[in-house]
């Protein structure tokens, strides 16, 4: 592994990493394929909440994902052992390592790693115990509380699921996370870390004190119309809608995948982060630690801001967040921001948290590959300094490369570039 100074910067000589597999839970579907249909056919998944009674909420409405049984996914007892974001990152995880046809029997599992990440692990354990603890006293508390509840336990338990015996790790960056797994995975197989890397984000949130604390931050939309619920980028947006589930996918060293024959869905070009440094939940107003996330992710990939196309936004239906990630757009790309298709998966899947940016790799795994970006569903209304291409309707077309990003409570900005695979040259 060599490096040498470029100026003030560090130039690595690095291996590529490629996607050979992947795997969602969704609120619009079990499975990547009925995930990727429901987002070309523009379906959402929003709907009354169903998991509690919702009478005394202001907020009604969230993107619960319908229909998983744990027990398809993987042992009834593992199951049992487990709390439904870490049931969720298994079953995703399964899938995608079905997809990628790995066989850890021909692996080093030392080699195979594992970087899911969850914003907030398992609040419904924290309710229930905490309930059992004022009704029946602290005695009565489950001794596995603490592990079923810690948001570490979905790469654990993946790791456990998979006999995957390399780097384990679980990025905590709020709305960030399953985009810095995703990139801290990308890293530790650039450097050697590992060959194989299992990564992404999960997060199952629909619970009573999860709507009615992000209810009280005034951060979540309050308007019943399903329809008309998560509207980003639109003048008329109100707030995000809670979303649960997972997304998945397999990172490999580019010649470990050829070597064994392995489909390549697309490749990581380029990973970059920055903080706000200003404030525990607003992003800065200038978008300038955004920005500089893209800018380093773009110049990580060795490409100008012009080779980039189309970015997959954070777009959460926010006031702020929609505000000041377009002024990063402008800051970060000048004059060529009018020319980017600009969408937003959470206008049908809602915000995942800690899996929002995993599942926005997946979409755009699945753009570049078919040449289809989706729509921004539900945007109609252009707002005033909201003014580039926020995709009203599908587009078509020929895209070399796409740049997700995601913006997390706390300042943390982080964007991937991804690029089509087009050959053992790669996309880059």
């Amino acid at each position: 592994m060599k490096r040498q100074a470029a100026g003030k910067a560090w130039s690595y000589m690095s291996r590529r990493v490629v996607v050979t597999g992947m795997g969602a839970i969704t609120p619009v579907g079990l499975g990547t394929a009925e995930f990727w249909n429901a987002v070309k056919e523009g379906k959402h998944g929003f709907a009354p909440i169903t998991k509690f009674d919702v009478s005394e909420y202001k907020c009604k409405i969230a993107a619960e994902v319908k229909g998983f049984d744990a027990k398809e996914y993987m042992d009834f007892k593992a199951a049992k052992r487990m709390e439904v974001f870490s049931q969720y990152a298994v079953a995703a995880a399964a899938e995608a390592l079905a997809d990628s046809g790995l066989s850890m029997e021909k692996e080093d599992p030392y080699l195979v790693g594992c970087a899911i990440g969850s914003g907030i692990g398992s609040l419904q354990a924290m309710e229930r115990e905490h309930t059992k603890l004022l009704e029946k006293g602290p005695n009565r508390i489950n001794p596995l509380m603490v592990p079923l509840m810690i948001s570490n336990m979905a790469a654990g338990n993946v790791s456990i699921q998979f006999g995957l015996k390399g780097k384990s790790i679980n990025s905590v960056t709020a709305c960030a996370t399953g985009t810095n797994t995703i990139g801290e995975a990308y890293r530790a197989i650039q450097y050697g870390e590992a060959e194989v890397m299992v990564a992404g984000g999960t997060e199952g949130c629909i619970t009573p004190v999860g709507i009615a604390g992000f209810t009280a931050l005034t951060a979540l939309s309050t308007v019943d119309n399903p329809d008309e619920c998560s509207l980003p980028f639109d003048k008329r947006r109100s707030g995000f809608v809670m979303g649960e589930g997972a997304a998945v996918v397999v990172l490999e060293e580019l010649s470990h995948a050829l070597a064994r024959g392995a489909k390549i869905y697309g490749e990581i070009a380029g990973y970059g982060c920055a903080s706000d440094a200003y404030h525990i939940t607003s992003p800065e107003e200038s978008g300038a630690g955004a920005a500089r996330a893209m800018e380093n992710a773009i110049k990580d990939a060795g490409l100008k801001p012009e080779n980039i196309l189309y970015i997959n936004a954070h777009g959460t239906g926010t006031h702020h967040n929609d505000l000041f990630e377009t002024r990063a757009i402008k800051l970060a790309f000048g004059s060529h921001a009018k020319n980017l298709k600009i969408n937003s998966t959470k206008s049908m899947v809602g915000h995942l948290l800690g899996a929002a940016g995993a599942i926005e790799f997946v979409t755009c795994v699945k753009e570049l590959e078919e040449g289809f970006l989706h729509q921004t569903v539900g945007y109609t209304t252009p707002d005033e300094e909201l003014d580039l291409d926020y995709l009203k309707e599908p587009v078509k077309g020929d895209f070399r490369y796409a740049l997700s990003n995601s913006l997390g409570f706390g300042g943390h900005n982080a964007s991937l570039v991804l690029a089509k695979y087009t050959g053992e040259q790669g996309g880059k």
